[in-house]
């Protein structure tokens, strides 16, 4: 499972699969590079600007009774430590000092690690190290202990960014640029595992660009450098002395390391804290589109070349993607001039562009390239992400329902009955899909009763023959797909229906 570093609080219980490694030819010799003879240059220099980072807050007893002890590995040397706590508070329960719904509050601390980006005593680290803390401390190498002001922080990227005066100008490292580290550089990780102090460990680059289903902005980079519990928002630094990561995130079903560790990419980071030392928060660009990826059906049954890019499927109302007559059904293939190779690329490279920009976005409609210009909004945490187009076809009075045995499912046309059926909003168009065979075309799809189909082949439907006349019609073309946009639960998504 993927755990956050401090604790088991964040885990977020995920089976990654097992990565097998592909045969390569030899590198030639002069590309080749042996094991560094020594770390120890580079983490003397390093080491005083890792910081060991506390917090503590108040928490009040919830009256509920016991709550049940956390599972550990047989032997865990946790396994003891939780026994005995436990123990104690299930025997103080009620009593004075003890935990009964009158307790007095008592305090909860958390470790983790930072490292200075500022002689002025600026610190990054991970926002779930300090995340709802009353007080943040920080222990330089030296042993110093300064009280740290908390200048803001970004939960969609797990990063927070912290002030101390030590009245002194302070060790600090570089950012480095990771959008050039590759698979196999060597890196060292600088923190603080299991709260016992400064501690360097060394690996390499394992992957780049994973995504570990922690946000919308996953982009982490692998390494086998041990990350342990502690290390949380401690360096993860390049052979030049520069931070190319931030220790976030590792796999473990222990909590402690096998080698699959994640750092939140430098390049990210950087632009993160810059806005967070200067307003302390974060701005993000906003399209106003709603994605999903474009598979191979869907590449086919588009008469695209490659499954690639991001497509369209719903688009805010109110948002710049509207405004730029960006459509549902658009596949965006660029943005700003980056390659959008995957629908997951695009909310990454849309928030690090900066509000108010105007960008081109090359996009694939109906087998056209076309360059849009588009000026982007504001994310804001309240805003519209999506927004339900609405077709100009209307269903057809008095349409009949009809059963299409080549795709195994039968349509009927919205009605008051169906709309109560199936929970539909009043202003639902289409044609509703009422029975699938679960061995059909659109069973293999998971097509289900209550879907209802907007547009076949990119262009609105309003009765059930229109569907079936443009299911005969792709057969006859030799079609092997065929495009629906189906809405199901007020949300709208593409869907390749196969026709053979």
């Amino acid at each position: 499972m993927i755990r956050s570093l401090p604790g088991l609080a964040r885990s977020l219980c995920l089976m990654l699969p097992v990565l097998l490694a592909a045969a390569v030819a030899p590198l030639p010799a002069a590309a080749q590079r042996g094991t560094p003879e020594t770390f120890a240059p580079l983490a003397e220099r390093l080491l005083p600007a890792v910081v060991n980072i506390s917090s503590s807050q108040s928490v009040r007893n919830n009256g509920r009774g016991n709550v049940p002890m956390p599972e550990f590995p047989p032997g865990s040397p946790f396994e003891e430590f939780f026994r005995d706590f436990f123990e104690q508070q299930q025997q103080g329960q009620g009593g004075p000092g003890g935990g009964g719904p009158n307790a007095p509050p008592r305090r909860a601390q958390s470790l983790g690690s930072g490292f200075i980006i500022d002689p002025t005593g600026y610190i990054v680290t991970n926002n779930h190290v300090i995340e709802g803390a009353d007080e943040i401390t920080v222990r330089l190498q030296d042993d110093t202990n300064l009280k740290a002001t908390l200048i803001g922080t970004d939960e969609a990227t797990d990063l927070a960014l912290l002030k101390v005066d030590a009245g002194r100008k302070l060790p600090s490292l570089p950012w480095g640029d990771s959008d050039t580290i590759k698979v196999g550089d060597w890196v060292v990780a600088i923190g603080n595992p299991f709260g016992l102090g400064g501690s360097v460990t060394a690996g390499i680059i394992s992957a780049r660009a994973r995504n570990i289903g922690a946000g919308n902005y996953d982009d982490f980079l692998q390494t086998d450098a041990s990350i342990n519990l502690g290390n949380s928002g401690g360096p993860l630094i390049n052979m030049a002395g520069e931070v190319v990561g931030i220790n976030t995130a590792i796999f473990s079903r222990s909590g402690g390391s096998i080698g699959i560790g994640f750092a939140i990419p430098a390049t990210m980071a950087r632009n993160i804290v810059a806005q967070l030392r200067e307003g302390g928060k974060v701005r993000r660009g906003w399209l106003g589109v709603q994605i999903q990826p474009v598979s191979p059906e869907i590449a086919e049954s588009m008469g695209l070349k490659e499954a690639r890019g991001a497509l369209v499927g719903v688009v805010s109302e109110n948002g710049p993607a509207k405004a730029a007559g960006i459509r549902p059904g658009d596949v965006i293939l660029s943005f700003d001039g980056k390659d959008v190779t995957t629908n997951r690329a695009l909310p990454r490279i849309v928030a690090e562009t900066p509000v108010g920009k105007k960008v081109t976005v090359a996009l694939n409609r109906k087998g056209e390239r076309l360059n849009v210009p588009v000026t982007l909004g504001e994310l804001k945490d309240d805003t519209q992400q999506a927004a339900v187009p609405d077709p100009s076809a209307t269903p057809t009075p008095g349409a009949e329902p009809q059963v299409i045995e080549e795709v195994g499912m039968a349509v009927a046309p919205v009605s008051q009955q169906l709309r109560q059926q199936f929970q539909l909003d009043e202003d639902t168009k289409g044609v509703v899909v009422t029975r699938v065979n679960p061995n059909s075309p659109a069973g293999q799809r998971q097509l289900r009763p209550g879907d209802v189909i907007v547009e076949v082949s990119q262009e609105a439907v309003a009765a059930p023959g229109d569907v079936t006349s443009r299911v005969q019609k792709a057969k006859q073309a030799g079609q092997k797909a065929l495009l629906l946009l189906v809405e199901r639960g007020g949300e709208l998504l593409f869907v390749a229906l196969p026709l053979a």
